[in-house]
């Protein structure tokens, strides 16, 4: 997570002044506040964790969706979108899968 925020932070200066304030902004957002999400969810009890995953995991693809409008809009090349999209659906896939394996143990067994 570290690693895309600090790759995401070298694109956003490249950004167009007029997307940086804006769409930047909102996409800088969204991974900061994934990443917060997520460090509590580290550190919450487990019955509380689940709720944060998915939380965080909506702030990922929101992050996602600002990221695609950024480069339909040409604010942002394809090659540094590609880039930072694919870190992004990583850190998706990982948080997919720390949401299912908690909504396993919340599912009570027959």
């Amino acid at each position: 997570m570290i690693e895309t925020y600090k790759l995401w932070r070298e694109i956003v200066p490249n950004l167009p002044k007029s997307a940086r304030f804006t769409l930047g902004e909102k996409i800088d957002v969204c991974i900061l506040e994934a990443a917060e999400i997520l460090f509590s969810a580290s550190y919450a009890v487990p019955v509380n964790r689940l709720p944060l995953v998915r939380t965080a995991g909506a702030k990922i693809d929101l992050a996602k969706f600002f990221l695609q409008i950024a480069w339909e809009t040409k604010a942002l090349d394809s090659k540094k979108y590609v880039t930072i999209s694919e870190k992004l659906e990583e850190i998706g896939r990982i948080i997919g899968g720390w949401v299912k394996q908690l909504a396993l143990k919340e599912t009570p067994s027959l």
